[in-house]
């Protein structure tokens, strides 16, 4: 049996869970789900119990009942104020690149690795349909070809404007009254089909180089996105066989490449090990949807002692991210149950977040050059 504790454990931060209806419960903290406070107990109690990844994801879309969570802050906003209140977990966010320019992207997400001293990643995501693409006006709707396509060009913006500072840009040279050493910043003269970029950036290289790019591979060409440049890649699969095999697919096709590859789970995490109690949760939820919930992936709903077991089965993934469908009542219990077993000792933060994956900080080819 694999070693669960060696598994990336990740948790996506999602509202007040991913079920639209998990606000209802008494646990939700709904009523503090637009405050900094709600993010910084949730994010900072997963840190401390040795949470390795905390994705907080975003959207240009907003959920249309009238009787769900309407609205959300913005995911990386979100993640620089709990820079200031983690120590080791790793903060993603979503950034969409759809609509959106790559300078504002890449600028922001560095800075995240520079006041994370090394914790930042990029989780990419694309924005389909009319009603989104109305929301800016910009230009029409893309369809998902193009709209990866563009995806893969602001990945490699993004790249080469972390890259667009030496190392040893900065010399702050009293005597000559030299902040940055202007040889030492580069032009990237990216030219494509939906960017033109000259740069540099106005952010210096951060502690990673280049912070972690994750992507969720949900169809063809997200996944032929994640195999050439992810270094974290989020599967869908309804069994653990099913996503090993997928898992092998994309390593295949990544080639001298080696992205972590995480399985998301949903998870309906009780208190205890009594069954009927995650029945009865996931019932009332059902009640109030007035539907069955429909996983988008392996769903896991019951007690710490059937969770760890679940984890002890995983083989051939580096990871999984557990999304919670009720997000306050399973941070509770999965800290308080579940974590102190599978991590007794929680280590110290060490090094960047690239240095406790085994990823190498990317050489810079502007200086190599």
């Amino acid at each position: 049996m694999p070693d669960s504790s060696q598994l990336l454990l990740a948790l996506e931060f999602r509202g007040t869970g991913t079920h639209p209806h998990s606000w209802r419960r008494t646990d939700s903290r709904a009523e503090d789900v637009f405050t900094a406070r709600y993010w910084a107990d949730l994010v900072g109690r997963a840190d401390r119990a040795g949470v390795d990844l905390a994705f907080l994801p975003d959207s240009f879309g907003i959920d249309s009942g009238a009787d769900t969570v309407r609205g959300r802050l913005e995911a990386v906003g979100v993640a620089a104020r709990l820079s200031a209140v983690t120590s080791r977990i790793g903060l993603i966010p979503t950034a969409t690149v759809t609509h959106t320019e790559p300078f504002h992207v890449a600028k922001a997400v560095q800075t995240l690795d520079h006041t994370t001293a090394g914790r930042a990643g990029w989780q990419v995501a694309v924005s389909e349909g009319e009603d989104r693409a109305a929301l800016f006006g910009r230009k029409g709707t893309q369809d998902t070809g193009s709209l990866w396509t563009e995806a893969a060009e602001a990945a490699e913006v993004a790249a080469r404007l972390w890259d667009s500072w030496e190392d040893d840009a900065e010399i702050r040279d009293v005597a000559t009254g030299r902040f940055v050493d202007r040889d030492k910043l580069h032009y990237i003269d990216f030219v494509g089909e939906h960017f033109s970029v000259k740069g540099p950036s106005i952010t210096p290289r951060s502690p990673q180089g280049r912070p972690l790019v994750a992507v969720a591979a949900a169809d063809e060409q997200s996944f032929d996105f994640a195999a050439e440049r992810a270094d974290l890649v989020r599967i869908e699969a309804a069994d653990l066989g099913s996503a090993a095999n997928l898992a092998e697919r994309l390593r295949a096709q990544a080639g001298d490449r080696r992205p972590a590859v995480l399985l998301d789970i949903d998870v309906l995490l009780a208190a205890d090990d009594a069954t009927a109690a995650a029945a009865a949760d996931l019932a009332q939820l059902e009640n109030w949807a007035g539907a069955a919930y429909t996983p988008e992936s392996l769903f896991y709903r019951g007690g710490p002692a059937g969770l760890l077991a679940l984890l002890g089965d995983v083989d051939g993934l580096d990871g999984v991210v557990l999304r919670p469908l009720a997000l306050a009542g399973t941070v509770a219990a999965l800290t308080e149950r579940v974590l102190p077993v599978l991590r007794p000792q929680v280590p110290t933060s060490t090094g960047t977040l690239r240095d406790r994956l085994g990823l190498p900080r990317p050489a810079n080819p502007y200086a190599t050059a």
